[in-house]
Formats: C-alpha cells, sequence, structure tokens
C-alpha cells in the first residue's frame, strides 16, 4: 500500500503550524549516530519556514538513502538556518555519548535565529532560549524530522569516507552499528582510530 505523502506532510507539521500561527520562531534539532561503535555523532539544528513545506520530511529512519539525499539538498535550500556539528568519537569516550550529543546539538544551534527549540528527546542543553523536549520528535515533529535528515546524511556520508580509509569493517553498509560481521573484524583485526573505545571494550581489549 502506498503511503499518502500529503497526509502524513498534514500530520508531521501540526506542532509546527501551531507555532507559526502563533509568529513563533523556532527550530528543530536531532542527532544521528549514537549508538555506533565507530565514527562520530551528527546533531543537527534548523529553522524552517511555514511555507514552502517539502513533501517525504518524516523521520530519517523511516526513508530511503536517496530520498533522504534529495531532501538534503531541499532542506539546505529552504531552511531559514541549518548547521550540523560532529562530536568526534574521542570526544564520546572522554566525556560520554549523551554529554557528547548535547554538545554538538548546542554547537549545531549557537547562531540560530530563535528562542525556543524543539528537541527530540534530549534535555539540558546550552542554548539560548527554551528547549521543549518532544518525545518521538522526529517522527511527530516536522523540523525535527527535517534535522534527523540533514544530521544522518551528514554522517552516513562521514561513515562511507572511513569505508574507504577502513575498508575491513564494513562501515558503509553498517554506518559503524554492532552489526555480526562489525563485530567479526574488530575481533579479527582490532579497532581502527574512529572506534569509540568505551563503546567496544565487550569485544576487544582496547
Amino acid at each position: 500500500m502506498r503511503k499518502d505523502w500529503n497526509a502524513r506532510l498534514e500530520e508531521i507539521t501540526q506542532t509546527d503550524r501551531a507555532l507559526w500561527a502563533q509568529g513563533t520562531v523556532f527550530a528543530g534539532i536531532d542527532e544521528a549516530g549514537r549508538g555506533p561503535l565507530c565514527g562520530p555523532v551528527a546533531a543537527a539544528c534548523v529553522v524552517m519556514p511555514p511555507e514552502p513545506l517539502l513533501l517525504y520530511v518524516d523521520d530519517s529512519k523511516k526513508l530511503t538513502e536517496k530520498r533522504r539525499e534529495a531532501l538534503y539538498d531541499k532542506i539546505l535550500e529552504t531552511a531559514v538556518y541549518a548547521r550540523v556539528a560532529l562530536a568526534s568519537p574521542e570526544e564520546i569516550d572522554r566525556v560520554n555519548i549523551l554529554e557528547a550529543t548535547r554538545r554538538a546539538m548546542a554547537e549545531a544551534a549557537k547562531d540560530a535565529p530563535c528562542a525556543l527549540f524543539l528537541v527530540d528527546a534530549v534535555s539540558r542543553l546550552d542554548v539560548a532560549g527554551e528547549v521543549r523536549g518532544i518525545i518521538h520528535g522526529d517522527a511527530l515533529c516536522y523540523s525535527i524530522a527535517a534535522a534527523s535528515i540533514l544530521a544522518k546524511v551528514t554522517r552516513d556520508r562521514l561513515m562511507r569516507e572511513l569505508d574507504e580509509q577502513y575498508p575491513q569493517y564494513g562501515l558503509a553498509k553498517n554506518k559503524g552499528y554492532g552489526t555480526a560481521e562489525h563485530i567479526a573484524a574488530l575481533k579479527q583485526y582490532g579497532p581502527c582510530p574512529a572506534h569509540r573505545r568505551t563503546f567496544i571494550g565487550h569485544f576487544v581489549a582496547v
């Protein structure tokens, strides 16, 4: 059964449209890559205008890679503000994944022209305004979904670059997540510089 994308757009913009109707300028923030064994975490912050609305914007995990890539360019062309920031594996190991994610989100949002930030379930962000958490926000809020697409496409591209440097781990395919093949390669070859040491101790000595 084909998805009714017009109905989906109507649904996912409900929160955004209520704020736009009040004249509120706000940003959506989301991340990609909190769970993988390898690579950075990416956070994006976007301020989307009420027009034009972009069809197919949804939780990035529910979209095909081809559609995410196409939307990435459209979001950058349409957004009032858009920025992606990264937290490196070294920073993740140093401060923990949650704090590294918060720092990347704050960096992405630091120049956003607004005082309200809608975030997918991460609290205590160091941003210049109110933070409003929305559980499963990437599936419920258009602006957060747009941020999720920017974050995921950015990170996936970086993982493909890492795959060229370290092809033994299959990073272009697994994106750094702990698949059976990835863990087997980790045990056979040991970690590369992009692996998160605090994430791989169950599998190899670090």
